[in-house]
């Protein structure tokens, strides 16, 4: 099985996690640091990759070069077997709680013998971390507050985590016979267990689940159950003539299902994951497709990612659903980064991967200075960087724009002085620290970025990442209300772990004349590939073409800027 770049730097980090557990050699920890963080942006795979070329990447050097080849083969390496040995699983699980790092770990372990997230919770809870120094109230609340999240987190996937399952498990389906169904086909941004509705038989399907999957939870002929990835996936077996019915109803969502059936009883029918029956009749009609329900309750079909319940039943009926944006009306991904930041791209690659993608433009937006740990670019390298994006421009048909993604700082300035954003095509202003700051402080520095005269778009405006940051606090209604007013964009991040700002937020936004930009925020070749996140989520939102700004042409785009 071939390791990505990301599953070797996962394994280095841990090892460097645990060795400052441990309070090993500071040298030893930053050594396995560092290389995690230089394989994790490295360019091209390196499973395929021997000793001697590993050795000499900087960063690596031969130590660790063996330690990634024995990864490459066994999935792990001896050493770090031997660390994991000494400590509880549980300790380890605290690192996946936001705000606490091996330091952290290190001393409630050997302090108050804090062993697991249970024990974390009870010392919060008895005002026994409050004693430590450098501890206090505040950290004993945000614990249990990161608890909290974990908790409802745990169990759900990231959109990237399940396409990785759904993948592994197509080759169990002969194509044309299944779909998937579930939060996951509404493109819900986390999704729990994969529902698989099929028209194959279980006596077909099941021999190819066992051979694929880590564990049978259950088997039969109507319903299996099994473990791929660590996941659960529920295979349905329909039969053909019912597939639309059983699709539908196990496509949900739960209160979507149940005002479908109000419509249909509010006509006499009995609607459920059979087919409809007449009450009257007793007579039951089978559906093979979704698209003859919806004909059939004479209304419009209502695609999966609208299926929550939100108004959509009944503009529906009315005939008056939005005509969604759709990925092939996308022309431009509007955040994107290079290698004069934390990117891997050089701009002539970004050119090369635009063109690749189809996109008539890119908005080359690297970081500020001020955001130090991803090297940012001050005045004298934003200018030298303008001249080699014109050199590029003059040769692709992919346009780079030139942009920045400027920090918003913690007293509401931005990173970078007027002169130099004014030169700019695109200017998309982040929060990048200071999440902890209350709701009104949070949100008024947000709203003095918006006030710039040159600052088009509000970058990942609730600072979210997926199961392991919650959103801080910020009022995004006035947020929303302040961009209309300003004509400011506010960006739905692509990412798989942001999808920031959500469908709530989209929604609420296009509804206020807001518009969106969906950027990718990629900083590997890979990650460009994102765009269709940033698609789904908008579609959720119900925004339709003019509502994203990436459907405009470059022309357009420029003179809504100006």
């Amino acid at each position: 099985m071939e390791r990505t770049n990301q599953q070797i730097a996962e394994k280095l980090n841990l090892m460097a996690e645990l060795l400052e557990i441990k309070g090993e050699n500071v040298f030893k920890v930053r050594a396995f640091s560092r290389a995690a963080d230089t394989i994790d942006r490295y360019g091209s795979p390196l499973s395929s990759c021997d000793e001697q070329s590993l050795a000499s990447i900087p960063g690596i050097g031969k130590n660790i070069a063996r330690k990634i080849r024995e990864i490459v083969e066994t999935g792990t390496f001896q050493e770090l077997e031997e660390e994991k040995s000494g400590i509880p699983d549980s300790l380890i699980e605290l690192l996946r709680l936001e705000g606490i790092g091996p330091k952290t770990v290190s001393t409630l372990w050997k302090k108050l013998s804090v062993q697991s997230i249970d024990d974390l919770e009870r010392e919060a809870r008895n005002h026994r971390i409050r004693a430590l120094r450098g501890f206090g109230e505040k950290k004993e609340e945000s614990y249990l507050k990161a608890i909290a999240v974990y908790r409802e987190q745990s169990g759900r996937m990231t959109r990237l985590e399940a396409d990785d399952v759904v993948d592994r498990i197509r080759s169990a389906f002969s194509p044309g016979t299944y779909e998937v169904a579930g939060s996951y086909r509404r493109g819900k941004s986390t999704v729990g267990d994969i529902d698989v509705v099929t028209t194959e038989p279980a006596h077909a399907v099941n021999p190819r689940l066992r051979s694929i999957a880590d564990a049978v939870i259950d088997e039969g002929e109507k319903r299996t159950s099994v473990r791929v990835l660590g996941k659960r996936v529920d295979v349905r077996f329909s039969r053909p003539q019912q597939f639309g019915s059983m699709l539908l109803y196990l496509t949900g969502s739960k209160a979507f299902n149940i005002r479908l059936r109000e419509i249909a009883i509010s006509k006499g029918y009995k609607l459920n994951e059979y087919g409809i029956e007449d009450r009257a009749a007793g007579i039951k009609k089978d559906f093979a497709g979704e698209q003859e329900i919806f004909s059939f309750l004479s209304m419009d079909t209502v695609v999966p990612e609208l299926r929550e319940d939100w108004g959509e039943v009944e503009r529906a009926l009315a005939r008056a659903l939005p005509e969604l944006v759709r990925q092939d009306e996308i022309r431009g991904d509007l955040h994107v980064h290079s290698s004069w930041s934390d990117g891997r791209l050089t701009i002539e690659e970004l050119a090369r991967k635009g063109e690749q993608m189809g996109y008539e433009y890119l908005v080359c937006s690297d970081h500020s200075a001020t955001l130090g740990i991803a090297h940012g670019l001050d005045e004298t390298a934003l200018n030298r960087q303008a001249h080699e994006i014109e050199a590029v421009n003059r040769s692709s048909s992919c346009r780079i724009i030139h942009g920045i993604e400027v920090d918003i700082l913690a007293d509401g300035t931005l990173g970078l002085p007027s002169r130099a954003l004014a030169d700019l095509e695109i200017v998309i202003a982040s929060v990048h620290s200071g999440f902890s700051q209350e709701r009104d402080i949070m949100t008024r520095r947000v709203l003095s970025a918006i006030e710039s005269e040159h600052v088009d778009i509000i970058g990942h405006p609730t600072g979210r990442i997926l199961g392991r940051r919650q959103p801080y606090a910020i009022d995004m209604d006035r947020i929303i209300d302040h961009a209309q007013d300003t004509g400011t964009a506010l960006e739905c991040n692509a990412s798989p772990y942001r999808l920031d700002i959500d469908d709530v937020h989209i929604r609420h936004a296009i509804e206020r004349g807001v518009r969106i930009a969906i950027g990718t925020d990629a900083h590997d070749p890979s990650e460009f590939d994102h765009m269709h996140y940033g698609v789904t989520t908008c579609r959720r939102g119900w925004a339709t073409a003019s509502d994203v700004l990436n459907t405009r042409s470059l022309n357009d785009l420029l003179e809504w800027k100006s």
